[in-house]
């Protein structure tokens, strides 16, 4: 009985033990890129100007605006100073092909 039992246990949890199990890895990864803004669509798109040529980033749904120095930048000064020909580095979030911005960092203070 008890070897009935036992192999009957075997037969039911055979499956789980050798089953196989998937998963799917997606790679994230976080840098920086610096240069000179030669396009900008505030909320939307940025293009920098650099060593490599031009590179397009898309901003994230949340960006913040700094100084060199880390000082946050309001609104107002955000839309008289980041533009075109404004030399800045931005920190993205890239997935794939994507590169979304979430900090804009100013090279002036």
């Amino acid at each position: 009985m008890k070897k009935l039992i036992l192999s009957m246990a075997l037969a039911v949890a055979a499956p789980f033990a050798w089953g196989q199990v998937s998963e799917t890895t997606t790679t994230t990864t976080t840098t920086e890129g610096n240069g000179t803004i030669t396009e900008y669509s505030p909320g939307s798109t940025i293009v920098l100007k650099e060593t490599a040529g031009p590179k397009h980033y898309r901003f994230g749904k949340h960006v913040t605006y700094v100084t060199k120095s880390g000082k946050e930048l309001d609104e107002a000064t955000v839309r008289s100073r980041v533009r075109v020909g404004a030399p800045v580095r931005v920190h993205y979030v890239g997935e794939g092909d994507n590169m979304l911005v979430d900090r804009v960092v100013l090279d002036e203070d």
